[in-house]
């Protein structure tokens, strides 16, 4: 019998893929793209970015000395990093080089690409920042190690390099379309600094967090469950049973991995996933509590006030007062 082209997916597919979600309430905007040409010897210390930075290498080598980092990472042509932008760093042709200040020389030029050194162009190197909304930090840069190194015989650095460089022409393009294309190319680069992390997940070098749970074969189902139906009354026990664990075993191992027990996670996404909706809609609070499993709107109000330290109609309030403020100012959308 021919299913009509209107039925919604299986339950099971629509569990399938916590990024999703994550992706589109990260709210990502790639809001700077550089490049980087150099011969000879040269070193450029920067700066802690304050975003989300990504840098590819599109030629030639250099090495990566970052603050907390014992040693420095020697990256080839294709080579990827990604790190969470609270640390100060260097880009150098050689570690013994002393680094000049690149603060300086980025702000003299408004050039596609920044050149340091001699004369030629050994290396070519393109950097950018992906900034993210709110609840997009709260969900990222916490859960993120400071660095990431993907080399370049990786699928996902191949990637990244070409969404870099398609980013860097799209922003500096006047081609009709540009900004929509490059706001596209940011969720895209974004989903390839996550698979970046997700195929190194190593319960020794990085943090806890949701991200970390995701690559571990034990927890991610359970995971996986919470994201796709947050409305679910989920118990210990059926965590735990999709976990195929004891519920003991399952809530050690799970606050291990992600930091928090099962059922106090839960709560946490829900309120992200509220906080999204009062900042972006105008769904009823009533409407929001429901689809968030909560069985009144008194109910869900407490929780929210527990969480954030306001009302979620003053929360909302807040955000679009900030807004109109933002768009008074500078104007534009913000």
């Amino acid at each position: 019998m021919a299913v009509p082209l209107s039925a919604p997916p299986p339950r099971s597919a629509t569990l399938r893929d916590p990024l999703t979600k994550t992706l589109e309430l990260a709210g990502a905007h790639c809001v700077l793209s550089r490049g980087l040409t150099a011969a000879g010897d040269w070193a450029l210390a920067f700066p802690p970015p304050g975003r989300l930075s990504v840098q590819v290498v599109l030629q030639g080598v250099i090495w990566l000395m970052m603050q907390g980092i014992g040693h420095p990472v020697r990256l080839e042509a294709g080579d990827a990093t990604v790190f969470t932008g609270d640390r100060r760093y260097t880009l150098a042709s050689d570690p013994a080089v002393p680094p000049i200040d690149a603060l300086p020389l980025l702000q003299a030029t408004t050039e596609t690409f920044l050149h340091v050194g001699g004369e030629g162009r050994d290396t070519v190197v393109i950097g950018g920042h992906l900034d993210l909304n709110t609840v997009g930090k709260d969900l990222l840069l916490s859960v993120l190690p400071p660095l990431i190194h993907a080399g370049a015989t990786t699928a996902e650095a191949t990637t990244a390099c070409w969404l870099m460089n398609q980013t860097l022409r799209e922003t500096r393009s006047d081609a009709p379309g540009a900004a929509f294309a490059a706001q596209h190319l940011a969720q895209l680069l974004l989903v390839q600094v996550l698979r970046i992390f997700l195929t190194r997940v190593n319960a020794g070098t990085h943090p806890t967090g949701w991200l970390r749970a995701l690559g571990d074969d034990r927890i991610a189902p359970a995971l996986r469950l919470m994201h796709g139906d947050p409305a679910h009354p989920w118990s210990l026990a059926e965590l735990a049973r999709a976990a195929a664990m004891s519920r003991t075993s399952f809530t050690l191992r799970f606050k291990e991995v992600v930091g928090v027990p099962p059922l106090t996670y839960l709560r946490a996404w829900r309120m992200r996933l509220a906080q999204h909706t009062l900042r972006q809609e105008d769904t009823p609070v009533s409407e929001i509590a429901s689809s968030l499993g909560y069985g009144s709107e008194s109910a869900f109000s407490n929780a929210f006030k527990r969480t954030t330290g306001t009302a979620p109609r003053r929360y909302r309030e807040a955000v679009r007062a900030s807004w109109a403020d933002h768009r008074s100012r500078y104007g534009g959308s913000s």
